[in-house]
């Protein structure tokens, strides 16, 4: 902070306004990393292996959903205490680069560690515990990955770029998942990778994810350049840092107060989406009976509508800010969500027509997919506006952390209403409950956001010295 300014003044300056924008060489090695990216969200928590994981093998769906789902909640606690401190080390330190390609390689390692789960019950704990902590290593990547859109975007495209980022997340992840349904799970040709004998294709999956996360993970470390080091919070024991973090916190409030509004907003809806991809292939397998082959297409062409409306989401962020994708987006989660819910998987007419339960997941479960990727777009572009210049960071890792402070909310409701309907409902079919614990908190998220208001930017909260 400069030392020299009164307590409390507002300095105007950000990332944005301070940066002089990049080349599309740059943009392009950013999103390669959201390219990668998808090896760990699409393959590995959403359609593949957690599915695996919640499969027979390993209990059935109700029970081995429950531990995932806990183990998740866990993890959002860790990263919750952890994550602004990263964030604001990073910053300070000029390692903003250095932690990401740390982090990310952690989370490489932890995902091809995946390969020694074996389809026993036994295995459970491990293949969650895994997954789990791939998770606090993947948000603390993605605290210093979302805080360099600043240094590749300006303020007229950061929009654009956000949403070029994520589309970028979603393609990736289609060619990943033809890539696994080709190789592993329906083999295109017979060879050793191709043998079920204790679920070796789906075990390499993990090995195949953590190599092409690892590989289109290294372009952003050679084409963006490092921040500068400013040295204060690296200089600093973490007891002092966490207390330089509430200072600023408190600092931020005073002079931006709904900065810190949205942070609490978005820490709620974005652990409803981020329930959406986690627990959607879990659903469409436990719920609506899909085999593997069957969530890998339709992980397939989810995501090229995520991408479609990341892209669309990104160009509508620009013109008429983000506050209204993400409402609108909200929006649209919550009635496809319903139409989940209230339909199920039975056999019923809708429109004049004949529709089976299958149908309700293509239909309302692509819905799902067109909104998931404007709301998270926006969010990340609404804050990156936010954030003072040499700070992005920090306020990237206190976005992580209000959001995983919260992030139990989704797994535990999610868990809780499998919980109370399993005495309730037939055997095999309280897991589809859990999509109503989802949409309480998508709902409970759009509730907090719709009195915030967005300022241009976060003002430099200069606090007092210690």
């Amino acid at each position: 902070m400069n030392s020299a300014s009164a307590p409390g003044a507002m300095q105007p300056a950000s990332d944005l306004v301070a940066g002089t924008g990049s080349s599309k060489g740059q943009v392009l090695a950013w999103a390669s990393w959201d390219w990668g990216s998808a090896a760990f969200n699409a393959v590995m928590t959403t359609f593949v292996f957690t599915v695996y994981l919640t499969s027979n093998a390993f209990g059935g769906e109700d029970s081995a959903s429950a531990v995932l789902g806990g183990a998740l909640a866990v993890a959002g606690f860790a990263i919750a205490l952890l994550a602004p401190v990263t964030g604001q080390r990073s910053d300070a330190g000029g390692r903003r680069k250095l932690w990401l390609g740390v982090n990310s390689a952690a989370v490489a390692i932890l995902t091809a560690l995946c390969f020694f789960v074996f389809p026993h019950p036994e295995f459970l704990l491990l293949g969650v515990s895994l997954i789990a902590l791939g998770n606090v290593f993947f948000e603390f990547a993605g605290v210093n990955y979302n805080a360099m859109l600043a240094q590749v975007s300006t303020p007229r495209n950061i929009g654009k770029v956000s949403g070029f980022g994520w589309g970028a997340g979603y393609l990736g992840g289609i060619v990943a998942l033809l890539i696994v349904l080709q190789l592993f799970v329906q083999p295109a040709f017979e060879w050793f990778g191709a043998s079920t004998q204790d679920s070796l294709n789906i075990r390499l999956v993990a090995v195949f994810s953590a190599l092409w996360f690892l590989v289109f993970a290294l372009p952003v470390l050679f084409a963006v350049p490092e921040v500068p080091r400013s040295g204060q919070a690296a200089r600093l024991g973490l007891a002092a840092s966490y207390r330089l973090l509430f200072r600023r916190i408190k600092a931020i409030y005073a002079t931006s107060p709904h900065t810190i509004y949205f942070l609490l907003a978005s820490a709620v809806f974005r652990d409803g989406l981020a329930a959406v991809f986690t627990f959607g292939g879990i659903i469409a397998a436990g719920t609506f009976g899909f085999a593997l082959s069957q969530v890998i297409f339709f992980a397939i062409f989810g995501n090229v509508v995520a991408a479609v409306g990341a892209v669309i989401g990104g160009f509508l962020d620009d013109k008429v800010g983000p506050k209204a994708v993400i409402t609108g987006s909200l929006v649209g989660l919550l009635i496809a969500g319903t139409a989940i819910l209230a339909l199920g998987n039975g056999n019923y007419s809708l429109f004049g027509m004949e529709w089976a339960g299958s149908t309700t997941f293509w239909v309302f479960g692509l819905f799902l997919c067109l909104f998931v990727g404007p709301a998270q777009s926006s969010s990340r572009a609404y804050l990156a506006r936010l954030a003072p210049h040499g700070e992005s960071g920090e306020l990237f890792g206190l976005y992580a952390t209000t959001g995983r402070a919260v992030s139990f909310l989704a797994p535990a409701l999610f868990t809780l209403c499998i919980t109370v309907a399993t005495p309730l409902v037939p055997a095999g079919q309280a897991q589809r409950w859990g999509i109503l614990g989802i949409m309480v908190v998508l709902l409970a998220g759009l509730l907090v956001l719709l009195p915030v208001k967005a300022p241009e930017r976060a003002p430099i909260a200069v606090v007092p010295a210690s």
